[in-house]
């Protein structure tokens, strides 16, 4: 179950279910992306993530009915990227890059508890700035960054 430490995120359809930190050395980063990988794969503009480490992912529910999607042709950063979707209703929940082994980068929309999305789990950093649609200002308060470096 959920804590003030720990959240839960789960797929459109509710077939599968994550709990995973929003707090301490396990909870990496929160980001905006506006890389044309992400744009595509999200159907929209840019993709708002959080990182964590994997031995802190838990899979609560429906970790057979993910499907993975594995390619490096079209990331910037040249890094292999594994897509985990829910092979009911087709959400992306997380992907993993062979550039952050170790770490799983997983969708701020997933997660159920719609108060981190305005507290814990807000942007830090916006990457990939250089290919931001003119239309959008960027994330206030983020760290603003040209290129994909999330260090």
């Amino acid at each position: 179950m959920a804590s003030p430490e720990r959240a839960t995120a789960s797929c459109f359809c509710g077939s599968v279910q994550l709990e995973f930190p929003v707090e301490g050395k396990d909870m990496v980063n929160s980001f905006v992306c506006n890389c044309t990988d992400c744009r595509k794969i999200t159907a929209s503009m840019f993709a708002s993530n959080f990182i964590v480490k994997d031995s802190s992912l838990k899979h609560l529910k429906g970790q057979d009915k993910l499907t993975q999607y594995s390619q490096s042709k079209t990331v910037a950063s040249g890094n292999n990227m594994t897509n985990f979707f829910c092979s009911v209703c087709g959400t992306l929940l997380y992907r993993r890059s062979s550039g952050f082994p170790g770490m799983s980068i997983t969708r701020i929309g997933t997660v159920d508890d719609l108060k981190l999305h305005e507290t814990k789990l807000k942007p830090k950093l916006e990457v990939f700035t250089k290919d931001r649609v003119s239309w959008f200002p960027g994330v206030q308060s983020a760290e603003q960054r040209e290129d994909g470096d999330l260090s």
